[in-house]
């Protein structure tokens, strides 16, 4: 029988994959990360950990911009906005992923560091 990641306590390093899942897209030169988590005790954990500013470095490679965190407690999640994220915009960008899809899959991979 599969365990509910949710149900485990978070230790350090956690992934951000293993307490939510993500969708990203973009509109222009901006992309936008739906961060979801899976449980309530998640959420507090991301909410208090997964800042705008870490967010902003981990993507800091791909010349990204301003990075604005909102907050969407009723259901659990949180929206990330992240300025000239893509190369110029999907018309215009010569990235492989000049739409910021896999964004929110990259996200899912980095570590959380300890308060």
């Amino acid at each position: 029988m599969a365990t509910d990641p949710s149900s485990t306590p978070p230790v350090s390093g956690t992934r951000v994959g293993d307490l939510a899942h993500a969708r990203s897209g973009d509109k222009g030169n901006r992309a936008n990360i739906g961060v979801v988590a899976f449980s309530q005790s998640s959420y507090r954990l991301l909410e208090q950990r997964l800042t705008a500013e870490l967010v902003a470095e981990y993507f800091r490679p791909l010349g990204v911009g301003e990075v604005r965190r909102y907050e969407l407690p009723g259901i659990l999640a949180l929206n990330f906005v992240l300025d000239h994220a893509l190369g110029g915009g999907a018309s215009q960008s010569l990235r492989i992923d000049s739409q910021g899809k896999a964004l929110g899959v990259a996200l899912l991979e980095l570590r959380l560091p300890d308060l």
